[in-house]
């Protein structure tokens, strides 16, 4: 008996997806992934706003009183740009239980959406506050490397802080899972750069089950080592610090401030533009 070859078929009700059809149907799903992705931009830029209803010291007090593993982030123009090109960054700053506003970049954005922007919230400042607020209480620092880890972490320790972890920021997330369920911290510092440090703070929060504050903290433990240079208080005042650490690292920022600052402002207009459709 001669053996039988079968063909697929195309079903009468299965749509013909050749040709003008499959543009269609991936210019649909692009339509939509567009859309999306301006609903959540709308909603971390609303989710930055300034409720006014505390002071600083409030605020602190209240991340320092988690009932269970909580994220603070932080969102500058820098880290817009990121998310407006990276769903998965975008959703994991968008699920943060606390989200900031970072620099003038984003006071500008914000201000043109009729948000209030708040004060300048800005990690380099807030977050060694938050650790000096934070003294007797157990940290693991995972991010930057050696010997700026160490120095780093030697500094959050003179704060008062009993540092109880720390690991590179090179690691897998399994890794950083494993030593903070190992240490139990209260603090988890991260401090790998952004998208990096988000994706780890969603996984830690999924995984671990005693309440602890997980702070994005971008460059946060360099600063602390002294490996970057701040800005005079008074460029810093002006907003301008940005414009200073550029000139510090022209080849490391260029990309970012020179061509990201008018994508950023790109980004906001067309944003602002679609909210009046």
């Amino acid at each position: 008996m001669a053996a039988t070859t079968f063909q697929p078929t195309q079903s009468a009700a299965s749509p013909n997806l050749t040709g003008g059809r499959v543009d269609e149907l991936r210019a649909l799903a692009s339509g939509r992934a567009a859309t999306l992705a301006t609903l959540e931009l709308r909603a971390m830029m609303s989710k930055a706003r300034w409720d006014g209803d505390a002071e600083r010291d409030e605020l602190i007090a209240r991340y320092l009183a988690p009932k269970r593993p909580e994220i603070l982030s932080f969102v500058n123009a820098h880290g817009f740009n990121l998310a407006a090109a990276d769903p998965a960054f975008r959703r994991h700053l968008l699920s943060s239980d606390h989200l900031l506003r970072d620099g003038v970049g984003m006071k500008i954005g914000m201000s043109l959406h009729g948000l209030a922007p708040g004060p300048n919230l800005n990690g380099t400042d807030f977050i060694p506050q938050i650790l000096a607020a934070a003294a007797g209480r157990k940290v693991a620092v995972f991010g930057t490397k050696d010997p700026w880890l160490a120095d780093g972490a030697a500094a959050i320790s003179r704060q008062g802080c009993n540092v109880v972890a720390k690991l590179d920021g090179f690691q897998d997330v399994a890794a950083y899972v494993e030593a903070a369920k190992a240490a139990q911290p209260e603090i988890i510092l991260l401090a790998m750069g952004m998208p990096k440090q988000e994706a780890v703070a969603y996984a830690l929060r999924a995984a671990l089950d005693h309440p602890c504050l997980i702070i994005n903290g971008g460059a946060i433990v360099d600063f602390m080592a002294g490996r970057v240079q701040r800005a005079p208080a008074l460029v810093r005042r002006a907003g301008m610090e940005w414009a200073w650490r550029l000139g510090l690292e022209p080849k490391r920022l260029a990309k970012r401030y020179l061509s990201g600052n008018p994508r950023f402002l790109a980004h906001v207009a067309a944003l602002r533009l679609s909210a009046g459709r």
